[in-house]
């Protein structure tokens, strides 16, 4: 059976796993730099590299020992190669190619974005190619036709700021703290979602595109106008968000002929009423809703795994000298879009 080392590097965790072909995890180990970041309202990239350099190593054996698993017996060394901080991806790329080359096995240059798109393969058997993709984290938000390993067709990306950013900024606004989404969703339960009035951008509009920038700035004013309740700009900031994702989504649904299922992966997939409203949606539409369990959805290296497992099973491997990238679209054929389309 075919063993994967996995490697994630690509913002603030640092992961190292071994996954089969078969779907198992044999072993995971992550380190967060929550601590590290909370003073700053967000990652610092040169913070988060630091760390890199100094927990992967450790991770990576401890990863192995748990497994029971040596180098020797790997098939392959799956490492993220892009896209993320470039200093963090740097460190997971240059770990996972020296242990390439000690080793002698191949390596397998992984798209962050691939782990997620991949992801719910790896805890649903029965999740067929073709799928239509909701990719919602704190770098992108974007909507995929999966058509398989390699191949995604973009039907809609952001033309500024991404939903997970758009919610850790909502977060360092409102003083609710780091990590972001998590904040916000709490703090969201104990408001109310209709007591600020707060904009949808590009509700029903033709352009498929989402845009957050505008709601962050309305999040601001709202804030500093000085007579709503934190709770109740959290829970109308949400509300937003999801409104905005369903109606982009339902548009997406047209044009995604032959979808098996809806799907959802990334950080913010995490949100539960995100996937609440994605549920139902899928239920509308007569199609198959799946997401990932919950830590799957944020940045882990068992993703990474399976992505480089299903790579190497179709002859996908990549030389010693592949760069990192800061940016990397999985569709690069798409159209570039308005505003900062560049993220896409």
């Amino acid at each position: 059976m075919t063993v994967i080392l996995g490697l994630e590097s690509s913002c603030d965790e640092t992961a190292a796993a071994l996954v089969t072909g078969d779907r198992r995890i044999l072993s995971h180990k992550l380190a967060g730099q929550e601590a590290a970041h909370a003073p700053y309202g967000g990652v610092v990239p040169e913070i988060a590299a630091r760390a890199h350099v100094e927990i992967l190593g450790p991770l990576v054996e401890a990863a192995l020992e748990e497994a029971g698993v040596a180098l020797s017996d790997v098939d392959a060394i799956a490492a993220t190669a892009g896209p993320g901080l470039i200093g963090g991806v740097m460190v997971g790329l240059v770990t996972g190619k020296a242990l390439a080359l000690a080793s002698g096995k191949p390596l397998v240059a992984v798209n962050h974005l691939e782990g997620h798109a991949l992801s719910p393969r790896l805890a649903d058997p029965d999740l067929q190619f073709p799928y239509l993709l909701l990719l919602v984290s704190g770098g992108h938000c974007q909507l995929l036709l999966v058509e398989g390993v390699g191949r995604y067709r973009r039907l809609a990306t952001t033309i500024d700021d991404a939903a997970g950013e758009a919610f850790d900024k909502t977060a360092k606004l409102l003083g609710l703290g780091y990590p972001g989404g998590p904040r916000v969703e709490e703090a969201a339960k104990q408001g109310d979602p209709l007591a600020v009035p707060l904009p949808r951008p590009l509700l029903g509009s033709p352009e498929p595109h989402f845009s957050f920038a505008g709601l962050k700035s309305a999040v601001l004013r709202a804030r500093d106008a000085g007579v709503y309740r934190a709770e109740d700009i959290a829970a109308g900031f949400q509300k937003a968000v999801v409104d905005c994702l369903e109606d982009r989504t339902i548009r997406a649904l047209r044009s995604a002929h032959g979808a098996t299922a809806l799907v959802v992966a990334g950080g913010v997939a995490a949100n539960g009423a995100v996937r609440a409203m994605l549920e139902t949606l899928a239920a509308n539409a007569g199609l198959r809703f799946v997401a990932p369990p919950l830590w799957l959805c944020t940045d882990n290296a068992a993703m990474i795994g399976w992505a480089g497992a299903e790579r190497f099973a179709a002859g996908l491997t990549d030389p010693l000298d592949t760069p990192a990238r800061a940016r990397w679209p999985l569709d690069p054929e798409a159209e570039k879009v308005r505003g900062a389309g560049v993220k896409a």
